[in-house]
């Protein structure tokens, strides 16, 4: 074993010590000395390395990035398409599978499906932030086809809710994100006119299939009605398999509860998602009932049945041209305008409608401007965020919209039920909730602008 000689230590040491000050004897060292000896023996830590890039400015455009677009469209079709015409089962399952039940246990069944549409986002946002569209895409077709299946066998309450609301609700919930996700990605001048390009497929969806459901179901029964558009979907949504995906590369990381609560200390995004909250509450009341206020107002059923029709085949084009008209002079200035626009025309068109020729032109003018909300909420929410957590960010506003979606109808039906069948309660809540939309709308950009009337694009 080898020994160690203290005063040879010593003597080292001290001659360690001189070196950061020469000409001193070894018994003079100040502190300060001895300071200098710990910089030595203890360097100071690496500084952290940078920040990764960011992703970089999207092109904007290119076959690459119309191809998205046409896989979210076909996406828009299948999922939030196919919401949009559920409500063409409610009188069915009244009258066939389901009539011991009350019409309001019955429309249990399309709200969840809807509940869970929508109230799905934060996870589903937070799957596209972290991996990206592909396997949530993927998942989703397979289970949404596999829920419609399973309802064409259903016969029982809790077998409807199961294959139709829970298992399907929440496919569709994958499908759509994914979709609109992506899209948002790969533009940023264009951005609301690619989205409105997308979500014109499911206008397009809630104008086929509430046609084409009542006419298979008398003619090939409701089993193979189901069967048959499963089989319809599961083609469509063979294209976004291909052809969609994100700009960004996946980057994985924890789910934590607080990233989404974390949205609600920016002040703007507060009023965005407050807006979104109580237009929504509002703007599909029409889509559900207007059918039913047409035939309590003398308009044939014959002609009733195209009502909602009309009114999604004029959101295909508010969607589209809004879009284009908030990448040039704002979506916010767009999006305010419209609101005002749709709000107005429920209180000043609607609420007095008593015959068929004012409901037709409400469908019609209704219809395209309440498109304009569906498409730009997206574009809206992607302008005021870091596009790399967009999947966050929309997925906490879609997810508090929700929570409207599963109220809306009670609400309304409470309504009705308060007016005795009458529907000018209804009515004017649906266009006092629109308006407290557009007022919230409103003090979102003068948050951001800093004036309530100054003209900025934005």
């Amino acid at each position: 074993m080898t020994s160690t000689n203290p005063s040879s230590t010593r003597t080292t040491l001290e001659e360690k010590r001189t070196s950061f000050n020469p000409g001193l004897s070894s018994g003079e060292l100040p502190i300060l000395d001895h300071a200098a000896l710990e910089l030595e023996e203890y360097p100071k830590p690496a500084a952290p390395p940078p920040p990764p890039p960011g992703p970089g400015e999207p092109p904007d455009g290119g076959l690459e990035a119309w191809l998205v677009v046409l896989g979210g469209w076909c996406c828009n079709f299948c999922s939030l398409g196919f919401i949009n015409s559920i409500g063409t089962f409610q009188t069915y399952y009244e009258q066939v599978p389901l009539r011991e039940h009350s019409p309001s246990t019955v429309a249990w069944i399309l709200s969840i499906e809807t509940f869970l549409m929508f109230g799905c986002a934060p996870f589903f946002g937070k799957v596209f932030d972290s991996y990206g569209p592909r396997y949530m895409l993927m998942v989703g077709s397979v289970f949404h086809v596999f829920g419609l299946m399973m309802t064409s066998l259903a016969t029982q309450y809790y077998q409807f809710i199961l294959a139709q609301s829970v298992c399907s609700g929440i496919a569709a919930s994958a499908i759509y994100y994914s979709s609109t996700n992506s899209v948002a990605t790969w533009f940023k001048k264009n951005r609301a006119l690619a989205l409105g390009c997308a979500s014109s497929g499911s206008a397009l969806g809630g104008v086929v299939l509430p046609i084409m459901i009542p006419h298979l179901i008398r003619e090939i029964g409701f089993p193979w009605t189901m069967r048959t558009i499963a089989f319809m979907l599961m083609a469509l949504l063979s294209i976004p398999n291909i052809f969609l995906k994100s700009r960004l590369p996946p980057n994985p990381k924890p789910f934590r509860i607080m990233e989404f609560v974390r949205n609600y200390q920016e002040v703007r995004f507060r009023f965005v998602s407050l807006a979104s909250f109580f237009f929504f509450l509002g703007v599909f009341l029409p889509t559900n009932f207007i059918i039913l206020q047409g035939q309590a107002n003398g308009v044939s059923k014959t002609l009733s049945a195209y009502l909602l029709p009309i009114l999604n085949a004029a959101s295909i084009f508010g969607r589209i041209i809004s879009g284009r008209a908030g990448d040039m002079v704002g979506r916010f200035n767009i999006m305010i305008s419209t609101t005002l626009v749709t709000a107005l025309l429920v209180l000043a068109l609607w609420l007095p409608a008593t015959s068929l020729a004012p409901i037709m032109v409400f469908a019609v003018t209704f219809g395209f401007t309440s498109g304009t909300y569906v498409a730009l909420t997206p574009a809206v929410v992607a302008q005021i965020s870091d596009i790399r957590a967009i999947g966050v960010r929309n997925g906490t506003n879609f997810f508090f919209i929700s929570f409207a979606a599963l109220i809306g109808n009670p609400i309304a039906g409470a309504l009705i039920g308060r007016d005795h069948g009458g529907y000018r309660y209804m009515q004017a809540f649906c266009g006092a909730t629109m308006m407290l939309g557009f007022a919230l709308f409103v003090g979102a950009r003068w948050v951001q602008v800093g004036a309530l009337w100054r003209w900025i694009k934005i």
